[in-house]
């Protein structure tokens, strides 16, 4: 069955074109946002270190894998069109995806809890129900494509697998599912249970959004509608290429800069206590 849909993919009477991946841009922003962070290493390495949060040091380094695993996924886009590398295509495409999701799954049970701050309680029980989520998440992808020959990460399978289309359309509406039921606590007398950041309701709000278009964007290309093909191809380039980046603005940037904002203010109270500012006040 895999080889039939392979050959059906790659053969002349598909688009040539679609075997060049989701573009340039794709590359772009991978590379782009791996300079940012490096960039900035050493300087997020003394905040972290200063700080000394588990979470946060663990979920910073879990970022930088997901980042490489990204960008050699946006780099090796051809592989799901060179004869031989589909094994490959399918494990680095299955890795790729279970970071990401393993990102979006502890970010939200770190701050559900309240106490992404704390220690390696909190760390190995916010992780402890991420990976069951995962892990099963990530065995029944790995069946689908390597057991039942599913194409599920080969982009040049449109509508010709309904299974395909069948898997995705579960996958994003038990995520939409997810963020729109914390945002419908946003509402509800559960709300002081939520964590009181606004960069956290606008975060879930987003991803719900992004879902729900996701979520359709499958159902459309589940009934070979072309306008379901571009929006899901458009989706998953905007998941891919933005996501990352998106995820560190909102919540880890806040933290680095906060260090900043208290190591200044720590600056601050030592030269006013040896009376640099005196002078100011006659």
């Amino acid at each position: 069955m895999s080889t039939s849909i392979e050959d059906q993919a790659l053969s002349s009477t598909g688009s040539d074109l679609k075997c060049d991946g989701y573009g340039i841009s794709l590359v772009v922003s991978s590379v782009l946002f791996v300079l940012y962070l490096a960039v900035h290493a050493k300087k997020n390495l003394n905040s972290l270190c200063r700080r000394g949060s588990y979470v946060v040091v663990s979920y910073f380094a879990l970022l930088w894998l997901v980042t490489l695993l990204n960008l050699a996924w946006s780099f090796l886009q051809a592989w799901q069109c060179s004869p031989g590398k589909e094994v490959a295509w399918n494990l680095l495409s299955l890795f790729t995806a279970s970071g990401m999701l393993c990102l979006e799954i502890s970010l939200m049970a770190f701050l559900l809890k309240d106490n992404y701050m704390n220690g390696m309680e909190a760390l190995a029980h916010s992780f402890l129900a991420t990976g069951i989520i995962v892990f099963v998440d990530t065995l029944l992808k790995a069946i689908y494509v390597f057991g039942v020959g599913v194409p599920l990460f080969n982009h040049n399978v449109r509508s010709t697998h309904t299974i395909k289309w069948s898997l995705w359309i579960i996958h994003k509406l038990l995520l939409a599912a997810a963020y729109g039921f914390i945002l419908f606590a946003n509402f509800s007398k559960w709300r002081e249970k939520l964590p009181p950041r606004p960069s956290f309701h606008n975060y879930v709000a987003v991803m719900f959004v992004f879902s729900v278009i996701t979520l359709f964007a499958c159902g459309l290309a589940a009934i070979d509608a072309g306008l379901g093909n571009w929006l899901y191809d458009l989706t998953v380039l905007c998941y891919h290429s933005l996501y990352l980046p998106f995820l560190y603005v909102t919540f880890l940037a806040d933290f680095f800069q906060e260090e900043d904002f208290l190591l200044d203010n720590a600056y601050y109270s030592e030269m006013k206590d040896a009376g640099f500012f005196d002078a100011d006040w006659e």
